[in-house]
């Protein structure tokens, strides 16, 4: 009985590890951001200014290439592409394109992104992002090919009205602030000299009792981790009572909320040495707070308050949607990380063969994680000796051939469409991971 709760207790350990470390590390450079860049792009760019280059009179060198960023901006994960890829397909988007949005989009959202960068790598990201709109496309083109009669006739008696004529203008404003966000989430994440470097140094007037030290290091953190931890629990509550009816009014709970997260981001910027006794200025930290002063100020002279008060609701949105089963993942990952032998990933996958790169789909296929989700689980399956390439293979396929998604792919197309494009995300996912190893390997 004892060895079964020392062994419960050590799966519960590695877990609350985890999310301790997820929790203080630098991922929050990235992934605070990124909600707030999706909760942004989903309020302020119509959908119209997207969709109107899917329909199907559309030229292929137009529609496609718009398939692919539509994917970007418009989708945060497979639970919202599918709905919008339904929409645009009954309204008559030809296939290829509606197959392209369907397929690019919860590969490449911004979140999921910038938060592989962070966590697995930035060779994996841009792998992500590059062979994922490289295949869409080219998933779409075959699909296209495959049902070219089916889809002539589908277009001779659709009339596709509405969606795809309507004219839409974005004030110029949108793309400078968003230009601006995307500059935080790169300055947050790459690793660059002049970013990383200690520009200059600042003794702090703390001191830490030793029984704190001891506290801290049991439990894995650093004073800065641990500070960055009480912020975002300060924040969850702060958030509900200043953004839950945010559509409505700002209250003082709003502005706390948006002070909160921006001492949060600077927080996370500089190099704390010495027991976090000496504040290292970083690059880093100073490009961080010039950006976020000049949002501000850009925020302030363009847009009128209900527009910033929709792009904080649909930020908060999406942090109640996907924060939590982010945290219940990255918990999980831990405690799998414990369960599952090393040397079973390392036999299976430890390899860059076509064989591993097809478990690693189907890995996807059966074990299906939400959108950020499969991320940790990625980073656990690369700490247990995964090759990159079977792993890139897992986290194209993951959001895409899932059981869920299969299932309601295939009440929206039909089974024989549904049957084809499975078929093709399989084989081009496997070949994608298995590129991918190559060309590491000849690196």
């Amino acid at each position: 009985m004892s060895n079964i709760l020392a062994y419960i207790t050590n799966l519960l350990w590695s877990g609350w590890i985890s999310l301790l470390d997820y929790l203080a590390a630098h991922v929050l450079l990235c992934l605070v951001p990124a909600f707030i860049i999706a909760g942004y792009l989903s309020s302020m760019v119509p959908k119209e200014v997207v969709t109107r280059y899917l329909g199907p009179k559309t030229r292929p060198w137009i529609s496609y290439p718009a398939a692919a960023v539509g994917g970007f901006i418009l989708a945060v994960c497979s639970c919202t592409i599918l709905p919008l890829f339904a929409g645009i397909w009954k309204r008559g988007a030809g296939l290829g394109a509606a197959i392209t949005f369907l397929f690019v989009g919860p590969a490449v959202n911004i979140l999921a992104i910038a938060y592989t960068g962070a966590a697995i790598g930035l060779d994996i990201a841009l792998a992500r992002i590059l062979l994922s709109i490289l295949f869409g496309i080219g998933i779409g083109l075959i699909m296209a090919r495959l049902f070219r009669a089916e889809e002539d006739r589908r277009a001779h008696n659709l009339e596709s009205v509405g969606l795809f004529e309507q004219q839409m203008t974005v004030n110029p404003g949108i793309w400078i602030l968003f230009l601006l966000l995307l500059a935080v989430l790169i300055v947050g994440t790459l690793q660059l000299g002049w970013l990383t470097r200690i520009w200059s140094s600042v003794n702090l007037p703390v001191v830490f009792p030793s029984q704190t030290m001891e506290f801290l290091n049991k439990w894995s953190l650093t004073p800065q981790g641990a500070a960055l931890i009480i912020l975002l629990i300060i924040i969850m509550p702060t958030a509900y009572l200043g953004l839950e009816n945010v559509l409505e009014k700002f209250n003082n709970w709003t502005y706390a909320t948006l002070a909160l997260v921006g001492l949060t981001l600077l927080l996370a910027a500089p190099v704390f040495t010495s027991g976090s006794l000496v504040l290292g200025i970083t690059g880093r930290l100073i490009a961080e707070a010039i950006l976020m002063f000049t949002i501000g100020l850009v925020a302030i002279k363009y847009f009128q308050r209900q527009e910033l008060a929709g792009w904080f609701w649909e930020t908060w949105k999406f942090v109640k949607q996907i924060f939590p089963l982010l945290i219940v993942g990255v918990f999980l990952a831990g405690v799998i990380k414990v369960i599952i032998p090393a040397e079973w990933i390392q036999s299976l996958a430890g390899h860059n063969t076509l064989w591993a790169n097809l478990l690693g789909v189907l890995f996807g296929v059966f074990m299906y994680f939400p959108t950020l989700v499969e991320v940790p689980i990625a980073r656990m399956f690369l700490d247990l000796g995964m090759h990159r390439g079977p792993l890139l293979a897992y986290l194209l396929a993951d959001p895409e051939l899932s059981v869920q998604s299969i299932l309601v792919t295939g009440s929206i197309l039909g089974r024989k469409k549904t049957a084809v494009y499975v078929t093709l995300v399989a084989v081009f996912s496997t070949l994608a991971g298995y590129i991918f190893g190559l060309v590491l390997a000849m690196v």
